[in-house]
């Protein structure tokens, strides 16, 4: 995220509050991997903080690397299939669900990919305007980008339920700001913004009471 590690940190503790909130809402095993989202944007935003007291010389370069590669493995590495996953479980019945299974198996594709890269390519850790950059060569390309973007947004836009389509707008408009501003700092920024919008998921669980569980 922008600034500074005390601005992690205290979004962390904002999104753990958030996190406990939706997770206590959860009336089915299905609804569980979308509800865990705000907490665990908030234990990626966690990580980054120590991110930053590694790059700010408080913590050894060691502890930066390592926790930047923990934050990457979130980052590129999990959510791409996390994030259509979270809905395939999520949704109503077999028909909706059926939508989601092409996301289902192309962010599982696209996790593989990362994964492999992330663990063969070096991962370059920097601070550039009050950003945090990562970058890794084998994932820094239009290609990748385009069906993360797909995956990750794509899928929600595609759910019966409204606020998850919600969710998805608010995170691709999010996305198309950041490639604008902060492009060189995409990967740290958006996850930051994105980590906020998934206040949207604790809205829902916490208004959609009498509509949950499904008959799944």
């Amino acid at each position: 995220m922008c600034f500074s590690a005390t601005v992690n940190f205290a979004g962390s503790a904002a999104l753990g509050g958030a996190g406990v909130a939706t997770l206590a809402k959860v009336k089915h095993r299905r609804e569980l991997l979308f509800a865990a989202m705000p907490m665990l944007f908030a234990i990626h935003q966690f990580i980054e903080g120590f991110v930053w007291l590694g790059l700010d010389g408080r913590l050894s370069s060691t502890v930066a690397h390592d926790m930047g590669a923990a934050f990457m493995l979130y980052a590129q590495g999990l959510l791409p299939l996390l994030a259509p996953l979270s809905v395939f479980l999520f949704e109503p019945n077999a028909e909706s669900r059926g939508r989601m299974l092409p996301f289902v198996l192309l962010g599982g594709a696209v996790t593989l990919y990362i994964l492999w890269a992330l663990t063969a390519f070096p991962l370059q850790l920097y601070i550039e305007k009050n950003s945090i950059v990562y970058m890794n060569s084998a994932t820094n390309n239009i290609v990748i980008a385009l069906l993360y973007i797909v995956v990750t947004c794509g899928s929600l836009f595609f759910s019966r339920i409204r606020m998850m389509v919600a969710f998805g707008v608010a995170n691709l408009v999010i996305l198309l700001i950041v490639m604008a501003v902060k492009r060189y700092a995409f990967t740290s920024v958006w996850c930051a913004y994105a980590a906020v919008a998934s206040i949207i998921i604790l809205a829902y669980f916490w208004t959609s009471h009498e509509e949950r569980p499904f008959r799944y």
